[in-house]
């Protein structure tokens, strides 16, 4: 993410032409748009598409950005619209393997290390399932807050609601999260075998 003192000039440059700019605008948001994208809608095709038409009208309407606001949160909300849309022809399937954990530790032997990939692969996959039984926008607050590491404040002005009402979606959309794993035997065990 850039700077936020840094970002105005780097969209008054991107707005004359600059491509060194534009470049640093695309580059310092893509990889977080796409894991985002890619959380909200399970496609890696359909979220490589919301991103690539995110980029594009952003760059057209770059002139509409009103610099009071994290250009992030610009770009997140035009995203969400072509979300929106999108999912109105597609219904999600989740793949987790393509959101990449790039931690790595414990046993490094090739026994230990199928075993944590194995590990790490069940906790995708229990938390995709959880995710799946949120409210979209409980969803989405959680993506946001904890994978996009989004302040309070960020996530108000992008959903355009009060920092109270995210906190009380942030702990409903967690309390239910907990609720999920702890009703199935799997999904608790999935998640010990990472967390112990």
């Amino acid at each position: 993410m850039l700077e936020r003192s840094s970002e105005p000039a780097l969209v008054r440059r991107a707005r004359k032409g600059d491509g060194r700019a534009i470049e640093a605008l695309i580059k310092s948001h893509q990889e977080a748009l796409y894991a985002f994208m890619l959380r909200m809608s399970g496609r890696p095709d359909v979220a490589e598409d919301i991103v690539q038409e995110a980029f594009v009208r952003v760059l057209k309407n770059l002139d509409r950005f009103d610099s009071r606001f994290r250009f992030s949160t610009w770009l997140f909300t035009i995203a969400k619209r072509l979300y929106v849309n999108a999912m109105q022809k597609h219904k999600p399937t989740y793949d987790s393997d393509i959101v990449g954990d790039r931690q790595h530790g414990g046993d490094l032997s090739p026994g230990g290390a199928l075993a944590r990939a194995e590990s790490i692969s069940n906790l995708r996959g229990m938390i995709d399932s959880v995710l799946e039984r949120l409210a979209p926008l409980q969803r989405e607050i959680i993506l946001l807050f904890h994978q996009q590491n989004w302040p309070i404040t960020e996530i108000a002005v992008y959903l355009d609601m009060p920092e109270g009402t995210v906190k009380s979606h942030l702990h409903r959309a967690r309390r239910r999260m907990r609720s999920v794993i702890e009703s199935s035997a799997s999904m608790q065990r999935h998640a010990e075998e990472v967390w112990a």
